[in-house]
C-alpha cells in the first residue's frame, strides 16, 4: 500500500507536466542525453548508481551537446530528458528555448574540467601548432582574405611538413565543436589585429570569419563517437582529429597528443587552464522535474562524490576542478540551485 500511495502523485505530476510515464518509470527510471565527451563519465556514475540503488534505471544517450540541449528543452514531463550533459555552457538562445517550453528552473552543476585536444597515429612525427595555426589551416576563409586554398600543412607555415591537411573532428551538433570555434579557431583569428577590430566594428562578420570551417575535404565531421574518431585518426597516419583529453588518454597505446602553443595536454596544464583547450564541464538538470523523480538529487550527489580527487571520474579520465571551485560545486550539487539566465551569453 506504500508503494501505491507515493506512485500515485508521481504519475500526477508527470500527467500536470504533460507527461507519459508509468508510476515505474516516472520514479524508477532517469534519462540523460548530450555531449559525447561527458558521456563516459555520467554512464561511469550511472552504472554504480544503479548498483547502490535497486529498481533504478538511468538511460544515459550521446547526442552532442547542442542537440542534447535542444532534446532537453523540449518541455516538461515524462518524455522529456531529465538532465543533459554538457562540454560547454548552455547559451542564452537556448534557455530561452527551455523557457518557452515551461522548463524556466534549469540547474547548472559543474562536474571537472577537459582538455579539447589534437591527436595524431601513435608513432607519427612529434607536431607543435599554434593557434593561429590550426586557425589558418581549417579556416573557410582565412582573415577574411577569400576560400582557404591551403593543401599542405608547409603551406601555413614553412617549418611545418608538406603533409596533406586533414582533420577529423565533430559536427556542429557537438560542444566539442563549439570549444574548438570558441577556445582555438577565435583565438588563432584574433592573431590578427584586424580580427579584433573586425569583432569590435561587426561581431557577427567576426564570427562568420573566425568560426566557419571550410567544406572542401580538409576537415571530416566524423560524428559524435570519439571511439570510432580515435579508430579512424590511428589508421590514417598523417590525419589529425579533435577530441576530449579522457579519450586520449584512454587510448594512448594508438594516438599521441599534439602540441599547441608548446604546450601538452596533461592533467596538470588541464586543471590550471594552461593547456589552451581546457574547458570545464557540465551537467543541467531540469528542477521541473525534481518533485517527481526525487532520484535526481540521488543521482546529483553521487555525481559530485564520484568527482572528487582521487575518485571514480578522475581514474576515467576527468581533471578535478580546483579545491576552491570544486567545493563550490558539491555545494550546488545539493542545493541545486537555478541558474540566472542573464549570466547565459
Amino acid at each position: 500500500m506504500k508503494k501505491l500511495w507515493i506512485a500515485v502523485p508521481l504519475v500526477a505530476l508527470l500527467a500536470a507536466c504533460g507527461g507519459k510515464d508509468s508510476s515505474a518509470s516516472a520514479g524508477g527510471q532517469l534519462q540523460i542525453v548530450g555531449s559525447s565527451t561527458v558521456y563516459p563519465f555520467t554512464t561511469a556514475v550511472a552504472e554504480s548508481f544503479q548498483k547502490a540503488n535497486a529498481g533504478m534505471r538511468v538511460i544515459v544517450e550521446s547526442t552532442g551537446t547542442g542537440a542534447g540541449i535542444k532534446l532537453f528543452c523540449g518541455g516538461i514531463g515524462g518524455q522529456f530528458p531529465d538532465m543533459v550533459d554538457a562540454s560547454r555552457p548552455m547559451k542564452a538562445s537556448e534557455y530561452a528555448d527551455c523557457a518557452k517550453s515551461g522548463a524556466k528552473n534549469v540547474i547548472e552543476v559543474p562536474i571537472g574540467i577537459d582538455g579539447l585536444t589534437l591527436i595524431h597515429a601513435q608513432g607519427q612525427p612529434a607536431l607543435n601548432l599554434t593557434v593561429a595555426q590550426i586557425y589558418q589551416a581549417l579556416a573557410a576563409d582565412r582573415f577574411g582574405k577569400g576560400p582557404n586554398k591551403a593543401q599542405i600543412w608547409k603551406d601555413i607555415d614553412p617549418s611545418l611538413p608538406a603533409t596533406k591537411i586533414r582533420v577529423l573532428g565533430p559536427p556542429p551538433t557537438s560542444g566539442t565543436r563549439d570549444s574548438l570555434a570558441e577556445l582555438i579557431l577565435e583565438k588563432g583569428c584574433d592573431s590578427d589585429p584586424a580580427m579584433k577590430d573586425l569583432k569590435k566594428a561587426d561581431d557577427k562578420k567576426h564570427k562568420q570569419v573566425c568560426t566557419k570551417i571550410r567544406e572542401d575535404g580538409a576537415y571530416v565531421e566524423a560524428g559524435e563517437n570519439d571511439n570510432l574518431l580515435v579508430q579512424k585518426v590511428s589508421a590514417d597516419p598523417g590525419a589529425l582529429g579533435v577530441l576530449g583529453y579522457s579519450f586520449l588518454e584512454e587510448n594512448a597505446d594508438k594516438v599521441a597528443p599534439v602540441l599547441i602553443g608548446g604546450v601538452a595536454p596533461t592533467e596538470a596544464s588541464i586543471s590550471d587552464l594552461s593547456y589552451p583547450g581546457s574547458r570545464r564541464l557540465y551537467i543541467y538538470v531540469k528542477g521541473e522535474h525534481l518533485a517527481a523523480k526525487p532520484a535526481i538529487r540521488q543521482f546529483i550527489k553521487a555525481y559530485s562524490k564520484a568527482w572528487s580527487k582521487g575518485g571514480l571520474l578522475e581514474k576515467r579520465g576527468l581533471v578535478p576542478l580546483s579545491p576552491a571551485e570544486a567545493a563550490a560545486a558539491t555545494a550546488q550539487a545539493t542545493a541545486l540551485k537555478p541558474l540566472d539566465p542573464s549570466s547565459l551569453k
